[in-house]
């Protein structure tokens, strides 16, 4: 199995950014594309932004296009969601997630392993 450690949430004013981090231990073989998920009180969970193995094909919800970044570092087993100009709509938690597939593609649904969550607010 797959283990994801994500962290980096905390209470910041709207306009300012935030860095979430996911940090992946375990049998982490080639292939692994990642992704943020959020989910806000009584609102379905939704794909935020993932990105492929290779790094080089990326997708963001368009609530957040133009204002979040997705990365990764495959020799640190790491991927990161920069957050800047967040707005009160932002508030939600926030989770990594992970799952096998083609090094050059992303998944939208279907991710196999998940971090904790962390909660992320933004206060107007």
């Amino acid at each position: 199995q797959v283990q994801l450690v994500d962290s980096g949430g905390g209470l910041v004013q709207a306009g300012g950014s935030l860095r979430l981090s996911c940090a992946a231990s375990g049998r982490t073989f080639s292939n692994l594309a990642m992704g943020w998920f959020r989910q806000a009180p009584g609102k379905e969970r939704e794909l935020v932004a993932a990105i492929s193995w290779s790094g080089g094909s990326t997708y963001y919800a368009d609530s957040v296009k133009g204002r979040f970044t997705i990365s990764r570092d495959n020799a640190k087993n790491m991927a990161y969601l920069q957050m800047n100009s967040l707005k009160p709509e932002d508030t939600a938690v926030y989770y990594c997630a992970a799952a096998y597939f083609a090094p050059t593609s992303i998944p939208l649904e279907d991710y196999d392993y998940w971090g904790q969550g962390t909660q992320v607010t933004v206060s107007s």
